[in-house]
């Protein structure tokens, strides 16, 4: 048990924003393979304080609780007008994440996102604002720096901390690499003994191994899994019971993704109505079956052929019926089970 300011959190998987995908309905289908805390997508300041139709959905969520609205921008008086704007639509956020790490050109280049971690002390005072504005917890996502030669987590880390900001979400890559190449821990070995607030880590989190290893080497209260659980939702349950067992528990088969992505279809539907629920899972779907033997053509089928429900099952059913007892592999490989 660890927390976040005064939330108490079961559990050690954090489900990572990830802009296009973490909706309302994929943090509600994500929960229960044991999901610890979510983060909503990057909400845009000005678009809370506008009152953009398209960013309310972003922060009218309902019963998945504990879940935190990241918010972006570059002003900490906007971002305090926006978060207390955002608990006024939903008093019952939980709480704030600042984006201070995403490596995007649009969001960095108006100063948002990573671009924040240039100026430490604008961080530290952004967080201040915006727990002085809204009375619950705060935190921040941050990555090691702007480049290779920039280098400053800790210097930013120390602002944050001088903020009373409640939590820190490392990506151990610099925003010049983005999602590239291998993530640094070598940089972060035994970061949390260093700190006085809960660390999340995150970076190429796919596999049990792969959690393990980040938070062995972190000493971090969790892990932050992201584009890794994309289609792959059981890897937060195996994830989770080797953290509260040590078991590792084996692959799940075809059969059980097909019926994951059908579950997830529908709840998407549900959320966001047939036609832009399957422009998303022409994206979303092919994943379910990304580490499926064989299934190159079946991918490429459901990224160009579905258009609702029942073409997404006929193509879905077929696979089930060809390889439906063979376990799914994160690199690629399947073997077929006993």
């Amino acid at each position: 048990m660890w927390k976040i300011g005064d939330i108490a959190i079961d559990g050690r998987v954090v489900l990572g924003p990830m802009s296009g995908f973490t909706s309302e309905s994929y943090r509600d289908f994500m929960k229960p393979f044991g999901v610890a805390v979510s983060v909503t997508e990057m909400t845009s300041d000005m678009g809370v304080i506008h009152g953009l139709r398209r960013t309310v959905p972003y922060i009218a969520f309902k019963d998945n609780h504990p879940t935190g609205v990241q918010l972006f921008g570059n002003d900490p008086d906007n971002l305090a007008e926006a978060a207390a704007e955002s608990l006024r639509i939903n008093p019952d956020i939980d709480f704030f994440d600042i984006n201070m790490g995403c490596p995007v050109a649009k969001v960095v280049r108006n100063g948002s996102g990573s671009a924040l971690m240039k100026d430490p002390a604008k961080c530290g005072e952004i967080i201040r604002r915006v727990k002085a504005a809204t009375g619950v917890p705060v935190t921040a996502k941050i990555r090691l720096g702007w480049s290779s030669g920039t280098i400053n987590f800790r210097q930013v880390m120390e602002e944050l901390t001088a903020a009373d900001v409640d939590a820190i979400s490392l990506h151990v890559r610099t925003k010049e690499e983005r999602y590239a190449g291998t993530p640094h821990y070598d940089m972060v070995e035994g970061l949390r003994s260093e700190m006085s607030v809960p660390l999340i880590i995150s970076g190429n989190i796919y596999t049990v191994e792969d959690a393990a290893a980040a938070a062995r080497i972190t000493g971090a209260e969790a892990v932050m899994v992201a584009r890794g659980g994309v289609g792959n939702p059981f890897l937060v349950t195996q994830i989770d019971r080797y953290f509260r067992t040590g078991e590792v528990l084996p692959n799940p088969t075809v059969s059980q993704q097909v019926d994951w992505c059908l579950e997830f279809a529908d709840m998407l539907i549900a959320e966001k109505g047939e036609d832009t629920a399957f422009r998303k899972l022409r994206s979303y779907a092919p994943r379910f079956i990304a580490g499926c033997h064989r299934c190159r053509e079946y991918r490429n089928r459901l990224s160009e052929e579905i258009v609702d429900r029942a073409s997404l099952t006929s193509i879905l059913e077929e696979i089930r019926g060809r390889m439906g007892s063979e376990r799914v592999y994160t690199d690629g490989r399947a073997e077929r089970s006993e």
